[in-house]
């Protein structure tokens, strides 16, 4: 009797053995996003896609990305994420903005000098707070610092001063705070995914976009558009995001992979955006383009009441000032 209790010990005590080194369930993750392959954006995404596949062997995990909205919108994808969804989505961190509207305040026109600041801003604790606030809406917040360079008008018309923006349709992200910005430069904002941009202006449906010089090279706008006029209105920049609860059901190695590589990426993206924007621009000088200076202090000062509580009324009290202030200190630190 004693040597039968004894066997069946053992044999739990290797069933347990065998339990606790079991390979973790496999984990397939999806990432969509709305830049398309000949981006930038795009190209250091497919990094990150080939790095988290190779590693993710020894864990069961894996991801497929999806470019060009051919997934699905970024709005629908949060929805997806915030409800538990597998998915990852890089796209305007206005669209997290829908769930934490603060973060449109952080993203507004004409706050950073340089995309250093804004890389700065979103390591100080009002950011941070940030982050928090969005996994209690289920919303797991991995990156926001896919920057790929200052946004700028892309017309057939030259823009120097403001007031050359009146009627001009200029599409926009669906998203208010982009609205706002080209409401008071005197413009019409069109919304609409940046993917039917092409033909829209074939078809005179807008007047042109506003985008940056990785954007204006990487889709090929030129083709359709001659004059870019540097109003560097907005910092573009994408957010990475992905299910809070989905986050949670990560091994600890599959959570260090998805962090690890995704930070890669936005270091490659930022690298790359520094390196190669002047040799961007000179191809598109070669194309036809023809480069605008602005009266930026203008533009500037049209843009000043984007910031106001009657456009944004979800926008936390004094969060404008914390900004501005986070600022100050990042400026004495050059």
């Amino acid at each position: 009797m004693k040597k039968f209790i004894k066997s069946i010990m053992l044999g739990a005590a290797v069933l347990g053995a065998t339990s606790a080194f079991a390979a973790p369930k496999a984990k397939s993750l999806i990432l969509a996003t709305k830049f398309l392959d000949s981006e930038e954006t795009a190209m250091s995404l497919r990094k990150v896609e080939k790095a988290i596949n190779e590693r993710g062997k020894s864990c069961n995990l894996s991801i497929k990305m999806y470019p060009g909205l051919t997934y699905a919108k970024a709005a629908d994808c949060m929805e997806q994420i915030s409800q538990g969804a597998n998915v990852i989505s890089c796209d305007g961190i206005n669209f997290i903005a829908e769930y934490v509207p603060d973060y449109d305040a952080v993203t507004g026109p004409f706050l950073y000098a340089d995309m250093a600041e804004y890389l700065a801003m979103t390591k100080t604790k009002l950011v941070k707070d940030l982050n928090a606030k969005a996994a209690k809406q289920g919303i797991h917040v991995l990156s926001l610092d896919y920057v790929f360079g200052f946004r700028s008008m892309m017309t057939n018309k030259v823009i120097a001063k403001p007031a050359d923006m009146k009627g001009l349709k200029i599409r926009v992200p669906e998203s208010k705070i982009y609205s706002c910005t080209l409401e008071a430069l005197g413009a019409t904002p069109i919304a609409m995914p940046y993917v039917d941009t092409y033909s829209a202006i074939q078809q005179k449906v807008i007047d042109g976009v506003e985008g940056s010089i990785s954007t204006y090279w990487g889709t090929k706008q030129y083709e359709n558009v001659k004059n870019y006029s540097l109003t560097n209105h907005i910092l573009g920049v994408s957010g990475i995001a992905m299910s809070e609860s989905y986050w949670k059901k990560l091994t600890k190695e599959q959570q260090q992979i998805i962090a690890e590589e995704f930070e890669k990426g936005a270091k490659d993206l930022y690298e790359v955006t520094m390196a190669k924007e002047g040799e961007m621009m000179e191809k598109l000088k070669a194309e036809g383009v023809k480069v605008n200076t602005v009266d930026t202090p203008a533009f500037s000062s049209a843009c000043a009441s984007v910031y106001s509580k009657k456009n944004f009324p979800k926008w936390s009290e004094g969060i404008f000032d914390k900004i501005q202030a986070e600022l100050k200190i990042i400026r004495s630190k050059k």
